[in-house]
């Protein structure tokens, strides 16, 4: 009995995936709840599960293919043996042998050259399928670049279960060593250069800076810290909390800067879901806390390392980075000392924070060393004026400058 695959049932906000890989492959034995195939969306990847034990039979969408809402991928033959695979493995294995003893013609000399063999390994080149021109039909290095070169230029079906790294790449090599690698651009990566350029075509822009002392926060953490973390169970006590903390303060005074344009309206929002960009392999995700302005420091904490821990594994959820009305970028953690980020929209504001330097300020009419964060709000001007912009910044540096405000709310 054949078990249809299909593909998850995508939320409104998505509309389509991509094949990313198939983690087995036609004949192969498959056990209930098993990983099979990856859908990426451009939000995250979606794992799919095996229904039932079997064998996997037909693949109906290759990877690379795209795949839309509970469309079928493939067949689950339920009780087959995955056995049955092996008499075709075996029946085409003497088919195969006859090719590689034409090419090797006899000769001693492996059937192609080290530097041929690694080039056409990178490039998803069956060596097979390349004619040799050298010694007893051996193949060298131009024989696989001329190859790849007649693949490119020629329009071929790739197989219906093709491993990743081979469909995603193809190798393109120059004149001596020089080699250039061409990859399709992930469907992450695509959404997020999409969002990125609607941003700067769509809304009117600006950028504005100030600088905070970062000496109470600091000294705040470096004496709590500890009995943070055993109080509450682990959970590290670091700086995005206060931040985050600050900004969820400064939003209830600024209700614009939480706001979003959707036509010609504008809606205010009274509940502020921060989006906490966070690096992950595949790209920049920003998964988003819920209403944060209720949350404790703790909670903010136990929250973002969970999101940084399921952005490494690729566990998290189109649900987790769905929606958010302001969002914050912490470009500091790789050593940025200023950067204009870029509003995330419907959102009509950013907050990015940057690296602690300790820099001389005159403070009090004397020079003292001070560890200094230059911040910058990007904001749609369409919806926020300067004046809000720099006195909601304003707001998050005295904020920061003097932490007892977050308890007094002052």
């Amino acid at each position: 009995m054949a078990i249809e695959i299909k593909a998850p049932t995508f939320p409104e906000s998505v509309a389509d995936g991509t094949v990313a890989t198939w983690h087995k492959q036609p004949g192969e034995a498959v056990k209930r709840d098993e990983l099979i195939v990856d859908i990426e969306t451009d939000k995250v990847v979606l794992e799919v599960l095996a229904t039932a034990d079997g064998v996997l039979g037909d693949i109906v969408k290759g990877e690379g293919e795209t795949v839309l809402s509970d469309e079928v991928l493939g067949s689950i033959v339920e009780g087959g043996a995955a056995a049955a695979a092996a008499p075709a493995a075996a029946a085409a294995a003497p088919s195969a042998a006859p090719a590689a003893a034409s090419t090797d013609a006899g000769e001693d000399d492996p059937i192609a050259a080290p530097a041929a063999r690694k080039l056409a390994e990178e490039s998803g080149l069956d060596l097979a399928t390349v004619s040799g021109t050298g010694k007893g039909g051996r193949i060298t290095k131009e024989d696989v670049v001329a190859a790849v070169a007649n693949k490119k230029s020629a329009p071929a079906a790739a197989p219906a279960a093709k491993p990743a790294a081979a469909a995603a790449a193809a190798v393109v090599t120059a004149a001596g060593d020089r080699t250039e690698k061409r990859v399709p651009m992930t469907r992450l990566r695509a959404k997020i250069a999409e969002r990125l350029v609607e941003a700067q075509s769509n809304m009117a822009m600006l950028t504005t800076f100030n600088e905070v002392d970062m000496t109470e926060v600091m000294a705040l953490r470096s004496k709590y810290k500890d009995l943070f973390e055993k109080t509450h169970n682990g959970v590290r006590l670091g700086f995005m909390s206060f931040f985050v903390k600050a900004a969820t303060e400064a939003l209830k005074r600024f209700p614009a800067v939480n706001a979003s344009i959707d036509g010609n309206d504008i809606v205010y929002h009274g509940y502020a879901d921060v989006g906490v960009a966070v690096s992950s392999d595949r790209g920049l995700v920003v998964p988003v806390l819920r209403n944060a302005e209720s949350m404790s420091l703790a909670e903010i904490e136990n929250g973002i390392a969970t999101f940084g821990k399921k952005a490494r594994d690729g566990k998290l959820s189109i649900e987790e980075m769905t929606g958010g009305t302001f969002t914050i970028t912490n470009g500091g953690t790789f050593g940025s000392m200023m950067s204009t980020p870029i509003v995330n929209p419907p959102q009509a504001a950013i907050l990015g924070m940057h690296n602690i330097i300790q820099r001389p300020m005159a403070i009090n009419g004397q020079v003292v060393i001070r560890p200094m964060m230059y911040l910058a709000l990007s904001y749609d001007h369409r919806l926020i004026d300067g004046k809000e912009a720099v006195t909601f910044l304003v707001t998050i540096k005295n904020l920061l400058e003097d932490p007892s405000r977050l308890l007094l709310d002052i």
